[in-house]
């Protein structure tokens, strides 16, 4: 009676698996679609984005993530071991109207390009 009961539950086991199965390969693809369609591109997009805050050059006109849009005059690299260090952290001087305001580089939202000259008068 014993050998009948043990084969029942493996039997019992061996089903409940199989009925799992399209469970399991479910969540899979959900998490495929999820991880394609939210996660990779969100990805791409902050590296990108790190990538020409890194490629920042004095006369770039940017928008801060307060709204404040600005021309770069000058950049304060951080310091790690006595070193200079380009980082989120560096402090950018903007010029922004007749007002000079210093912001972190990570602080950056968007760079809007170049300044183009201004035109004489």
């Amino acid at each position: 009676m014993t050998h009948s009961f043990a084969f029942s539950l493996f039997a019992l086991q061996a089903g409940g698996l199989g009925s799992m199965a399209p469970i399991i390969f479910q969540f899979g693809a959900i998490f495929a679609i999820i991880y394609f369609l939210l996660i990779r591109p969100q990805q791409k997009q902050r590296k990108e984005h790190e990538a020409r805050l890194g490629n920042l050059k004095k006369g770039d006109e940017v928008v801060t993530a307060g709204g404040l849009i600005g021309e770069i005059v000058a950049f304060k690299q951080a310091m790690k071991d006595g070193n200079p260090v380009s980082s989120m952290d560096d402090r950018i001087t903007l010029k922004t109207g007749e007002v000079k305001v210093i912001v972190e580089r990570g602080k950056i939202a968007r760079v809007l390009g170049a300044t183009p000259s201004e035109a004489p008068r």
